[in-house]
This record gives structure tokens, C-alpha cells and sequence, in this order.
């Protein structure tokens, strides 16, 4: 049929009716219920502006549920649940549990409780859960494994719906042969090495996923940074139940350490950079001294990231490797901090410090800091000038002015110290076998100790002290601020010489500390520390006061306060002298973040020169810790066994770190 054509404008406009014909619809005579209400009053500006009412006096309880809504409210279905087949089932990984524990960690029907909206919802449970169980036999090596689940009324319980998920594991597969391939020989043998599977071990997903882990672990380890493990494929025979595994490895090119590139905002250049690592150009790569120098990097808190790369310079040696440069992408962080400790000890007083870093105010890790000491027996400041990794990874250089006036029971000094010192120390991030420092130090003060006589007149002199002091330590201990087991040895030694009265007096200052951890058991360490120290070569009354040996106090012997061991003048003010004996035992039990600490220390000191134990006095009591994760909060409380007259019947320590 053919199409009609389309009608014209002036066709379609004679179609339409004339607007004179059309009549309006009439006016209803009674207006609508709604019109004959007045209109509503315009709403006020001072309504609109007016507060909303407070939350806290608004009635949010809900209306009353209407008999409609309360006969829509279906009760929820309650159920049990019974899982067969899998309990002692075990796959090849270690501390994995059984199948019924791994089952039960995610299963629905366990983990959405014990009821459901009805009873789709708990055969929708049901289905999930058969889909797991098959799932997590097959991840074990069952992949005959099926599961079922049904659900029935519990004929035990009136209301209460039974479900049974029934697993059957079937018969495990095992490794057949295992091959890795596409790489050279030399990584291929690592790679197969770090596998650590072996014929006849079950197809364990977990297994296996861990120890294809380890081989791109291993690999950059043994020079090789661009390894990149395959897909593996394994092919299963489910007539002998076993599966042959296959692991593709493209392992790069075997790579040497040469340069060093820096990118980002560049806080070391690349000179400086060269200070960190621990291997030498030419060495072959190795992905632990690279994690190494990154962790150094972290260790100077100048980056707020910082991240390390291997990337290929495309120089080949004679032996085949190739030679790569390390990219230090750097990103800065905050180089000023602000930190304050503080405590409390009989015989100290209170006593708070705060300090003032700006760690690279002279580039490369030049740091300045400012430390002001204030306590109720001593008030003081400095300035100190720091050069970290200067020149060599973990060594320090330190200039520092201080000064500082004390009040102690042994003397009063108002003094000035000027040191410097080049060392190798531990930090809370690098606690480090072996410890050095050697320096120089200039002392000026004015010192009032105790009486040296019977007059009771205690002088104030004036001393001018040169020290070259000089130390060396060895720690095989496993913390810095919490040890547990090991030991640490220190010892400490200082050629000094003192001007007083237009006389120069040279000495010999010496000090040896042992301290010991062994762990009981996981929550009981016993602890013991020992110290000998000994002034040769001067009288006891040439010494400045502040130089002499003091023993007493938190970090000696607890019981006694600061300095309150040794010899006594007339007024009861310790003296000081030229050697010292002191040891101490506790026992730290720790439970959660909390510990116990009874312990039993002793000490002395002397005037001659030669350490000894005649006139030992010796303190014990118990204290209590806070552990954080910056170091325990210490409070220890102890009493003088041997107490003599003007000793404290107990003193009061409280600190940050353990007492040694």
C-alpha cells in the first residue's frame, strides 16, 4: 500500500477547530472544600530566623507502631548449626588448624548470628556456606571434595531450625614433579631452593603461595633485582591424586651495586647519600643492605617518605652481570621537634628537662639543639652543635656548651662546661654490638662541698678541670630501654688534670659496669648489674666536689638518696671519694602492659683509691612498671636495710627506662 503524503501546514490548520468554537468550561458556582478555607498567613521573617530547637530537647522516641505496621513485623527464625566431615582434617600449611576451624572463621550461617529473617535467608546461609566448604577443601589439596547442607526442624526444640552442613573431603593431592623454568640455571637453583617443596608435600594453596613468597624474596637477595616470578600451572591426575607443578621464573640479569641517583626534594645530595650504604661498589646486589640503607635513611627523621629502587644503567661486565644504580626518591618531613622528660628521685628532688631540635638547620645533618634542665636542686641550659653520619654512617660529631647550677646535700657548684666529642653510639632505632666516644672537655667551677675536718666548715673554691675522656662499650643485650636477655659491658676511663689554687693536680678517672638478662620464662626476667669505679693519682680534698665518687639514688643503690652513700661530715652531707662498689638484682615479671619488680641492690664508697667490699650498705624494695612503646614507666619505692644516722627511711624514684 503505497504511503500517503504528507499534509501541508495549510491541510493541517484547516483540520484543527476555530478557537471562536471552542468554549471555556464553566465556573463551578460552589468553590472546593480546600478553596473555602481563608489562606494561610504569610510566614514572619522573625519565624524563619527564629533558633531551631536544641538536639538535646527534641523527642526523637518513635510514634507507636499502628496495628498495621505491627501485624507487617515477621518473626525471626532461630537455628543451629552442625558442621560434619571437616573437624581433624588438616592441609599442608604449619599453624593453619583443622578444616573445621578455617570453615567455622568465615562461615555465614556462624558469623551472622543465630537467627534469620526467615527461611530463605537461612537456606541462602546454607548455600554460601557448601560453596566455602568446597573452597576451602580444594585449597587444602581435597579437589574431590563435595558438601551438602540441609535443613530440617529441630525435633528437640520446638521453633528452631536444624541445619547439617556435610563435607566429604575425599582423598588428598600431592606434589608430583616440580620444575621451575624459562631461567638460567644459576637462578633457576635458587629459585627451586627457596621453593622449599618437595614430592609427595599436599597442593596447599597457603603452602605453596608462601613459598612462591619466598622465591621473589630470595632472588633479589642472591643479585638478582628484576626477578619477576609466573603463573604457576599445576596439572592434576585424579587418578593417582597428584599434581605436577610447574613455576615459570624470569629472572634478569644478575646485577653489581655501582651509583647512586637521587630524585624528589632531594634532602641529601648525592654525596652524602654514598655515606649510608653498607656494601661497596662492584659488590652483588643484595636487597637486605638495600632495605638497610633505606631503614638508615628513616633512622635521621629528615623524611616524611623515602623510598629506594634498583634501576639499570645497561653497563654489562666481563662476568655477565650488569651493573645498577640505587634511586633514592626522597620526600621531606618536619626537621624541628620539641620533647621534655622529666622525674622524680629522693635527695634530687623534681627535676624536668625539655629540649629544642632543628635537625638540619647546616646541611647535611647539622643539628642544633637547645635544652633547658629545671627541678627543685638543679637549674640549667646549653646548646649543642651535631653532626650525625658525619663522614661515616653512625658516627657523631658534638660540640656542646652548657651550664648548670646544682644543690645537693654533697655540694653546691655553679658551673660552665665546653666539650667536644667524636663517637659511635646507640639509638632506640640502631642499638649497635660495639660503642665508642673520645673528646675533650674544659670545666670551670665554683664548687662548695662538705666539711673535710672536724671545723665544719665546708669551702667554696674555684677549679679549672681538663678531661680527655674515653669510653667503650660492647652490647649483646636484645633492647635498648627494655632488655631482656643478653649483657652489656661499658667502660668508661679520663686523664684529667685539675687547676686550683695555681696548682695543676693531674688524675686518672676509671669506670667498669657489667649488667646481665636472663629470661626465666616469658613474663619473669632476673636482672643484675655490678660497677667498680676508682680515682687514682689525687688526694680526695684536691678533687673538685662535683668529681669525686657518689653512690645512692635510682640509678645506684636504692634506699639511700642521691649521694647519700660513703663518707659523712659532722652535718651528715656526704663527702664523696676515690672508689666505688656497687651491684644490684630485681626481678621484672611483666603481665600486659603492667609489671612487678622487687629488687636488692648494695653499694659503697671509699677514700682510698682501691675498691673494696668492707662498709657495704644495701637497700631493697619493689616497684612498678608501665610499659609504653617508647620505654616502661618506672616507679620504684625502697628502704636502707643497714640504715645509719641521717639516712631516709625510704625513698621514692620515678622515671622513664628500667633502673639499668
Amino acid at each position: 500500500m503505497p504511503a500517503s503524503a504528507p499534509a501541508s501546514d495549510a491541510e493541517f490548520d484547516a483540520a484543527l477547530p476555530p478557537l471562536d468554537a471552542t468554549t471555556a468550561p464553566p465556573i463551578p458556582s460552589t468553590p472546593p472544600a480546600a478553596a473555602s478555607a481563608p489562606p494561610a498567613a504569610p510566614v514572619s521573617e522573625s519565624e524563619i530566623t527564629r533558633p531551631l530547637m536544641p538536639l538535646a530537647q527534641f523527642d526523637a522516641t518513635p510514634p507507636p507502631a499502628t496495628p498495621k505496621e505491627a501485624a507487617d513485623q515477621t518473626p525471626r527464625i532461630r537455628y543451629t548449626t552442625e558442621v560434619k566431615g571437616l573437624k581433624g582434617v588438616r592441609g599442608g600449611a604449619p599453624d593453619s588448624g583443622d578444616l573445621e576451624h578455617q570453615f567455622r572463621a568465615l562461615s555465614a550461617l556462624i558469623k551472622d548470628g543465630k537467627k534469620a529473617a526467615n527461611a530463605a535467608q537461612v537456606s541462602a546461609r546454607a548455600d554460601e556456606d557448601v560453596q566455602l566448604a568446597e573452597r576451602i577443601m580444594r585449597a587444602a589439596g581435597f579437589y574431590d571434595g563435595i558438601a551438602t547442607a540441609s535443613v530440617d526442624v529441630d525435633p528437640k526444640a520446638a521453633g528452631i531450625v536444624h541445619v547439617t552442613l556435610v563435607a566429604s573431603p575425599g582423598t588428598r593431592y600431592d606434589l608430583g614433579t616440580i620444575a621451575v623454568t624459562l631461567a638460567p640455571p644459576e637462578p633457576a637453583q635458587i629459585a627451586r631452593d627457596a621453593l622449599g617443596l618437595k614430592t609427595g608435600d599436599p597442593i596447599d594453596a597457603a603452602l605453596i603461595e608462601g613459598s612462591e613468597a619466598n622465591v621473589a624474596l630470595k632472588l633479589p637477595e642472591r643479585g638478582y633485582p628484576f626477578a619477576q616470578v609466573g603463573q604457576r600451572d599445576i596439572a592434576l591426575d585424579d587418578v593417582a591424586h597428584s599434581g605436577d607443578y610447574t613455576l615459570p621464573v624470569n629472572s634478569g640479569p644478575k646485577a653489581r651495586f655501582v651509583g647512586i641517583q637521587a630524585t624528589g626534594d632531594k634532602v641529601f645530595n648525592v654525596k652524602h647519600l654514598s655515606v649510608f650504604p653498607r656494601y661497596k661498589p662492584g659488590q652483588v646486589y643484595d636487597s637486605r643492605k638495600v632495605e638497610d640503607m633505606r631503614q638508615a635513611l628513616v633512622a635521621t627523621s629528615l623524611f616524611s617518605t623515602v623510598a629506594i629502587e634498583p634501576v639499570r644503567t645497561g653497563q654489562v661486565n666481563s662476568d655477565g652481570t650488569e651493573n645498577v644504580d640505587l634511586l633514592v626518591h626522597q620526600s621531606r618531613g618536619p626537621w624541628r621537634s620539641l620533647s621534655a622528660t622529666g622525674g622524680y628521685a629522693t635527695g634530687e628532688g623534681i627535676k624536668a628537662q625539655g629540649s629544642y631540635t632543628w635537625r638540619n638547620l647546616f646541611p647535611p645533618e647539622g643539628a642544633l639543639i637547645l635544652t633547658a634542665i629545671g627541678g627543685t636542686q638543679e637549674q640549667g641550659g646549653g646548646v649543642t652543635f651535631r653532626r650525625s653520619n658525619a663522614g661515616q654512617r653512625d658516627r657523631t660529631f658534638q660540640v656542646n656548651l652548657a651550664v648548670d647550677r646544682t644543690k645537693y646535700d654533697a655540694y653546691q657548684a655553679n658551673t660552665a662546661d665546653l666539650s667536644v666529642t667524636l663517637a659511635r653510639a646507640s639509638t632506640p632505632i640502631w642499638q649497635k654490638r660495639w660503642t665508642w666516644s673520645v673528646g675533650g672537655e674544659v670545666i670551670g667551677t665554683n664548687e662548695q662541698g662538705a666539711a673535710t675536718d672536724a671545723s665544719n666548715v665546708r669551702p667554696r673554691r674555684n677549679y679549672l678541670i681538663g678531661a680527655i675522656p674515653l669510653q667503650l662499650g660492647y652490647d649483646r643485650s636484645n633492647d635498648l630501654l627494655n632488655p631482656t636477655k643478653g649483657f652489656r659491658i661499658n667502660g668508661k676511663v679520663s686523664p684529667e688534670s685539675s687547676l686550683q689554687g695555681g696548682k695543676f693536680r693531674p688524675y686518672f678517672r676509671s669506670l667498669l659496669q657489667a649488667t646481665g638478662y636472663y629470661p626465666v620464662f616469658s613474663e619473669l626476667v632476673l636482672a643484675g648489674r655490678a660497677q667498680v669505679g676508682s680515682i687514682m693519682g689525687i688526694a680526695r680534698d684536691d678533687l673538685a666536689p662535683s668529681r669525686r665518687l657518689y653512690s645512692g639514688g635510682g640509678g645506684s643503690v636504692r634506699g639511700y638518696g642521691y649521694q647519700e652513700l660513703g663518707p659523712k661530715d659532722i652535718a651528715h652531707n656526704p663527702i664523696g671519694g676515690r672508689d666505688q662498689v656497687e651491684f644490684a638484682i630485681e626481678g621484672r615479671y611483666r603481665f600486659g602492659n603492667f609489671g612487678v619488680v622487687p629488687f636488692f641492690d648494695g653499694g659503697r664508697v671509699g677514700e682510698s683509691a682501691t675498691p673494696s667490699l668492707s662498709g657495704m650498705r644495701y637497700g631493697a624494695g619493689i616497684g612498678g612498671r608501665y610499659y609504653t612503646n617508647f620505654g616502661p614507666l618506672r616507679v620504684d619505692v625502697a628502704t636502707p636495710l643497714n640504715r645509719q644516722p641521717g639516712d631516709s627511711k625510704i625513698a621514692l624514684y620515678i622515671g622513664i627506662g628500667q633502673a639499668f
